[in-house]
């Protein structure tokens, strides 16, 4: 959908053993396809297709198809112990009712052989996965999870594919999980009738959202043969029961199926267990229909209305951008070039897309639409622009085609292109705990669109050939020339409308109006009401539901002993180095902290910007464009961000810097390490223009950042006055940071800026204070020692202004509303807790689980129709919160958070609870890591082995006496005491009252708060 990255911008920065597992094996035995099963090959019901090794991938995949049901069925094998599972089927809608969507939701709440209310939630806390999900694709559906332990993936296999092939489709949870007209209190039948189901709302959210209205308004109309699976709102409402049935048996059946295993589990275990499943049936017609895009006879213009956005200049609200239709995906040698080409034309600050029009003041960013998508039969690449003014946007459509006229004139760059090509090599080495799912997540779309999985796989391949055509001369430039020049456009626009978002209010209210007239009038409402009633009743009984049909795994299986990593300490002249030494495929990383004590407030708050600033600038000397093509030959990214670490044993004291991160081929170590001194010593922080444009693209990526993460921002902010640490994070990360860079971009002078990004850039990058990690092979150390020797020595001694006035006052935000145009909203209430090593920080992390699973789940989800909500505990920075997101009711969701801690002391708490809650919570303390992040728990944080290792302990052996007694302690006194807080991201409604402090979002320099507000945060 989006264009992929080998983005520079602005990040914040234990394999367990499985049951019964089968003695080690080499790589070359998992993936030796002698040992594998062979073409014509009939096992377990299945017959084996073709069989392929991919050494550049170091895997061997296998293709079978079923005997009975035709499904077919992609096994990849790989020395990997995070095995993955996936089923999929092809689900084109054909309306907008967000069928496929909901279908997802329902398929998960229940199946024959596991007939309990919301199996797939009810397993999140009987797993040890690290990833579990389901997720509706435009033209399929797909249920992924990944886990470590044996015994737990054949769980999940099991309660993955019944959920998914026999659901129980239950009328309670259609209601539920799709639409409903109910009263929006239960309890009080006179209150009003709304609609409500967990995805209406969600997708109610969605459509708020300006850049998600025109990535699915320009799908529309490119693609009006596959309609918005998601689903939209004015079109939910025309669901059936029946219909969601229906679309169910003519879909989800195992001739229409795609399977996926991955990882080092033997193949004969998948098929034993999936024929078992699959032959039940029989064979079922397939959907082989493959959608095409619209065909452009001609060049087409459209123009649509859109809400404004609050956090963009209210006088450049357009949207606008061109698209083309491209290849047949299936020819996957001439879709990696053009993918290449369309890498070449828009990633990266010295792209010429990027310069000729971001560069060029004519758009913040890029649409949403931007880039090169080959999710269907046919590719579109489309280039666009938003917060563009009216009068610009002829001249933006006018200057693709000049940019993209000049490219081909002149040539591709053969170094930009090396550069491409580099960065794919890092990829292929650089290991990560999640390649399994990433791989099923790259292969699963063109699978379902005719692509042939074994072409994907065939990397090297792949990009040999590219190297010989490009060799030959002239190849990217005739593509560009047979799709993208003298072609056929759509030109798709959005305007802004003032009273768009009102206009949404009117239509649903009428149509709400039209529903009940169609259910009886005003004399349905009892009926109404007593069926939200039964549907409460029901809610209410899955709470106390016998779970025994579910399959678990144990705490039992759960190692009290951690896998410690081994670390080398030393020191290069004066500074720390932490060596952590591990097979690394021949890459280096590298890592390094700058700890910056009681800066000034006004240098604080640009630490974010100053990070951001490095990667896009330039230096006196050269361009941001020719530091990047030599980032993207040398490197595999570098990166700068905020350090913020609250002290594992004092909330009040906190370690606040930047870090700065790298990774490359061993050999390119010491060039990495120069574009690093480079950009922390030697840009130019006299370039306005540049950072004009870098100011509006970052609030521009606010407003996107908001709905997709309000809950997080509202979280955040609910926690700034709790501890240091939560209000630096406010400061450098939350809604505080939102309100800064949206007030630069509005009133459009930088001289103080650059003021203050020149100030800290003397003291970013210094010796002293400063300490080091390196992962890399052992063969690689002392040449890195070398490299890294030469980087400190060229770094200055620098000392830091020290704060002469107080840091700004976040005394007791209790309530905050930061209103936003979204029909739904997001919620957060924090309070404060102990820091990690304190013995009560491992029931308070239990108490979080317990809470979202067991009672939050049910209350804000379930009953109150958001689309998420639960609680959480910040092991390292000592808070406890909970939150909402896309959330419809704010009020009894605050009701639930504040009286959360009573319900948990009134719980009569069973051992299978407490069990269930440690399981969820080891999912993440063992999740698998990439070496990359071995032994940066102690280097970022400074918390030993030691540490972690008492906190494993004490989180097996919390008891129920525990989780009762900081209950009352951290949420009941608390919340008593009146030392909670609230932030809340959305629509002010009728919760908000006179107690509220309510912080305005504008980018209209008339009505932007001044900043000094920021200096007490008081009611």
């Amino acid at each position: 959908m989006l264009r992929g990255g080998l983005s520079l911008g602005r990040q914040a920065l234990g394999r367990r053993a499985g049951l019964f597992q089968s003695p080690k094996r080499t790589f070359a035995a998992l993936t030796d396809l002698k040992k594998l099963p062979q073409p014509g090959d009939k096992l377990h019901g299945f017959t084996v297709q073709r069989a392929k090794k991919v050494p550049e991938l170091q895997l061997a995949a296998v293709e079978l198809k079923h005997d009975t049901t035709g499904a077919n069925y992609i096994h990849v094998a790989r020395d990997d112990t995070n095995n993955v599972f996936a089923i999929g089927f092809k689900t084109n809608p054909n309306d907008d009712t967000g069928v496929p969507h909901i279908l997802e939701h329902t398929t998960l709440c229940g199946s024959e052989k596991y007939p309990v209310r919301d199996p797939f939630f009810k397993m999140l806390n009987r797993s040890l996965s690290n990833y579990m999900n389901a997720f509706t694709s435009g033209d399929h559906t797909t249920y992924p999870f990944a886990t470590t332990n044996r015994v737990d993936f054949n769980n999940l296999m099991d309660v993955y594919l019944d959920a998914t092939l026999k659901p129980l489709l239950q009328e309670s949870d259609f209601k539920q999980e799709g639409w409903r007209i109910g009263p929006e209190n239960p309890t009080d039948p006179l209150s009003p009738l709304l609609f409500k189901g967990v995805v209406y709302n969600e997708m109610k959210g969605q459509m708020s959202d300006s850049s998600y209205l025109y990535y699915i308004r320009f799908q529309d109309h490119i693609f009006p043969d596959l309609h918005n699976s998601g689903g939209d709102p004015q079109k939910i409402t025309d669901l059936t029961l029946e219909q969601l049935r229906k679309f169910h048996k003519d879909h989800y059946n195992p001739s229409n199926a795609k399977i996926f295993t991955y990882g080092d589990a033997p193949i004969e275990e998948h098929l034993t267990r999936l024929n078992e499943r699959l032959a039940g049936f029989g064979q079922s017609p397939m959907d082989t229909d493959l959608r095409l895009p619209i065909t452009l006879d001609e060049s087409k213009m459209i123009t649509v209305e859109g809400p404004i956005d609050p956090l963009t200049d209210k006088d450049a609200q357009h949207k606008t951008s061109v698209s083309w239709i491209m290849n047949d995906i299936s020819d996957v040698d001439e879709t990696f070039a053009l993918r290449i080409m369309s890498n070449y034309l828009l990633d990266g600050y010295g792209s010429p897309l990027y310069q000729g029009l971001i560069d060029e003041k004519l758009g913040s960013d890029f649409t949403p639409n931007t880039g090169f998508d080959t999710s269907a039969k046919k590719s579109i690449f489309s280039v666009g622009l938003q917060n563009v003014r009216k009068e610009d946007v002829r001249t933006v459509q006018e200057k693709i085609s000049i940019i993209l006229e000049d490219v081909c004139k002149r040539g591709f760059n053969e170094k930009k292109i090396d550069g491409i090509l580099h960065q794919l090599e890092l990829g292929l080495k650089h290991k990560t705990a999640t390649f399994g799912m990433s791989l099923m997540q790259g292969l699963t779309p063109a699978w379902f669109n005719g692509v042939d999985p074994f072409d994907s796989l065939s990397w090297e391949s792949t990009v040999n050939k590219f190297k010989e055509r490009y060799a030959e001369g002239g190849y990217l430039e005739g593509l560009l020339k047979k799709y993208l020049l003298g072609t056929h456009t759509l030109t798709f626009t959005m305007v802004p409308e003032k009273g768009y978002s009102h206009s949404l209010a009117t239509e649903e209210k009428e149509r709400l109006h039209r529903e009940i007239e169609k259910a009886g009038g005003e004399a349905a409402r009892e009926s109404l009401v007593k069926q939200e009633l039964e549907l409460l009743e029901i809610q209410e009984a899955a709470r106390d539901m016998d779970l025994s049909c579910l399959p678990t795994v144990k705490v039992s299986d759960i190692p009290r002993e951690m896998e410690a990593k081994p670390l080398q300490h030393g020191k290069i002249g004066d500074v720390p180095v932490q060596w952590r030494e591990a097979p690394t495929n021949g890459l280096t990383y590298f890592r390094a902290v700058n700890p910056l004590e009681d800066l000034p407030e006004d240098l604080r708050m640009y630490l974010p910007l100053f990070t951001d600033a490095i990667l896009r600038l330039g230096t006196a000397k050269k361009s941001m464009e020719q530091l990047e093509d030599e980032i993207k030959l040398k490197t595999g990214g570098i990166k700068a961000g905020t350090h913020i670490s609250t002290n594992h044993s004092n909330l009040e004291i906190t370690e606040e810097g930047l870090v700065f991160s790298g990774y490359c081929l061993d050999k390119n170590v010491p060039d990495m390490l120069e574009l690093l001194r480079t950009v922390l010593l030697e840009t130019n922080f006299y370039a306005i223009s540049k950072l004009r444009t870098l100011v509006q693209g970052i609030a521009s990526g606010f407003v996107n950042s908001l709905a997709e993460s309000g809950h997080s921002f509202a979280r955040t902010f609910a926690a700034a006055h709790l501890t240091p640490g939560a209000r630096s994070a406010e400061v450098m990360g939350g809604m505080t940071q939102v309100r800064l860079i949206s007030n630069l971009a509005s009133k459009e002078i930088y001289n103080d800026t650059l003021d203050i990004l020149r100030q800290i850039g003397k003291f970013a990058a210094r010796q002293n204070g400063l300490r080091i990690a390196i992962t890399c092979g052992t063969e690689s150390v002392s040449d890195n020692e070398k490299a890294v020797k030469k980087f400190i020595d060229a770094l200055p001694i620098a000392e830091t202004p020290i704060r002469d006035s107080p840091l700004f006052d976040f005394e007791a935000p209790t309530k905050a509303l930061f209103p936003l145009p979204y029909q739904v909203s997001y919620t957060g209430m924090c309070v404060k807790t102990v820091p990690y090593t304190h013995q009560d920080g491992a029931a308070l992390q239990m108490l979080s689980q317990l809470l979202t699973h067991k009672h939050l789940h049910h209350e804000i989800r379930e009953k109150g129709g958001a689309y998420g909500g639960g609680a959480f505990h910040r092991g390292a920075g000592g808070i406890f919160g909970f939150y909402s997101y896309r959330d419809p009711n704010v009020a009894n969701t605050l009701k639930v958070m504040e009286e959360a801690g009573q319900w948990a002391m009134q719980k009569q708490w069973a051992e299978r609870d407490l069990e269930e809650a440690k399981l969820s919570v080891f999912q993440g303390v063992d999740a698998p890591q990439s070496v990359s992040e071995e032994g940066m728990v102690y280097f970022l944080d400074r918390i030993t082995d030691e540490m972690r290792q008492v906190r494993r302990q004490q989180l097996l052996d919390v008891s129920i006496a525990d989780i009762r007694n900081v209950a009352q302690k951290y949420l009941v006194d608390q919340v008593a005491a009146g030392q909670t807080a609230v932030a809340v991201l959305g629509e002010p409604k009728d919760v908000v009252d006179d107690s509220w402090n309510i912080f305005p979002l504008s980018l209209d320099p008339q009505a932007q708060p001044d900043m000094s507000q920021f200096e007490k945060v008081t009611l």
